[in-house]
Parts: structure tokens; sequence; C-alpha cells
């Protein structure tokens, strides 16, 4: 399941900060804040996708993330090779080491990431 991007942008708040409560939710998004029944709707909705939960402690409910960021990007990131590059990671690595503006340097760096990931297959 997805997150809509008004929900991603609050799951990227939630893994910043962990756990929350809702003042904290509202304390992190830039201004113009949403209304708190506009944060509590996507919590609803994200709690129902599998993608949050919370702990209550008297009134209130500390929310905190169910999947890790580095999860989801995974999965994101492979629905995209599979989408957009038949499949193919090295049509990805193609597009991506061609198509964005890497420096050198950056290159090297993802060259020596591949090279030890080599190694240790």
């Amino acid at each position: 399941m997805q997150l809509s991007k008004t929900e991603e942008q609050l799951m990227q708040y939630l893994w910043k900060l962990e756990k929350a409560f809702m003042k904290d939710l509202l304390d992190i998004y830039p201004e113009p804040k949403p209304a708190t029944t506009t944060v509590a709707t996507l919590l609803k909705r994200m709690i129902g996708k599998g993608f949050v939960d919370y702990k209550t402690h008297g009134n209130s409910r500390e929310y905190f993330p169910l999947v890790k960021k580095e999860d989801y990007f995974s999965k994101h990131v492979n629905g995209l090779i599979k989408t957009f590059f038949n499949d193919s990671a090295s049509q990805f690595a193609s597009f991506f080491t061609r198509k964005t503006d890497l420096t050198k340097e950056e290159l090297e760096a993802l060259k020596k990431i591949i090279d030890t990931e080599i190694k240790n297959k």
C-alpha cells in the first residue's frame, strides 16, 4: 500500500521525531500549519494502512511509525525500477548516473559502494 503525498510528508516528520503527540506534529510543520483535524484525518488513514500506530497516555495519543524509512524507500525504488526501467537495475543506474548532476567525486563514491557490494556477494 502507498501513501499520498500529504501522508508521506507527515510520515517524514514521524520518522524524524520517532514518536510524537499531535502537538509535536503540528509544531514541526512549516507555516501555514495544517488544521489539527487535517493531521488527525491523515493519521487515521495511515493507521488504517498499517504505517502508523499509537499509544494512549490519558486523553492523548503518542504516534509512532510502524514502517522503517529505509523499507518504504526501498519499496519505492524497486517499484520505480520495475515500472520505468523494465525491471532492470542496470537501465536505472545508467539513467541515474547520466541524467543527474553528480560530480566526479560522487560517481567515484558510488563506484566504491558498488565494488564493495560485489565483493560481499
